[in-house]
Parts: C-alpha cells; structure tokens; sequence
C-alpha cells in the first residue's frame, strides 16, 4: 500500500468492472468476486485488486474454461 492508494466503494469498483453493484456484493458474499477491504461496516477494493480479479476471468471464447490464454492444454 502506497500512499496514493485510493480506495472503492463497492458502487464505484461495480462501475470500474462494468457489473451493478448488487451483482458485486453477490460476488463478495459467495467468495467469487475480487479481493477487498473491510473497514468497520464499510467495504472497500483497491483498483489494482479488481484489475487483477478481472484479469483472471480473461477468455478467449465462451467454451475457453481459462485455460486457452494460459497455454494450458496445448
């Protein structure tokens, strides 16, 4: 953590990751979304974390299981 780090309400980081902010407290309770920060009652991510989150649900096609782009399988 730097201290420019800035921290996402979970509206904010929905914005960021195109998703609605409902769909990414969903995320959150079901353990399938990215990395966050609880501070009290209030939740925050880091940009880099839902950077990250997002770039490992990378695909190369609908049928690609995540493992097409990694090399995997080939």
């Amino acid at each position: 953590m730097t201290k420019d780090t800035i921290y996402l309400g979970t509206n904010e980081a929905a914005r960021v990751l195109g998703l609605s902010g409902k769909t990414l407290s969903r995320y959150r309770v079901s353990g399938e979304g990215p990395v966050f920060h609880r501070f009290g009652t209030r939740i925050r991510y880091r940009r880099e974390d839902l950077e990250a989150w997002a770039a490992t649900r990378r695909r190369a096609s609908t049928s690609d299981d995540g493992t097409a782009l990694s090399g995997a399988g080939r």
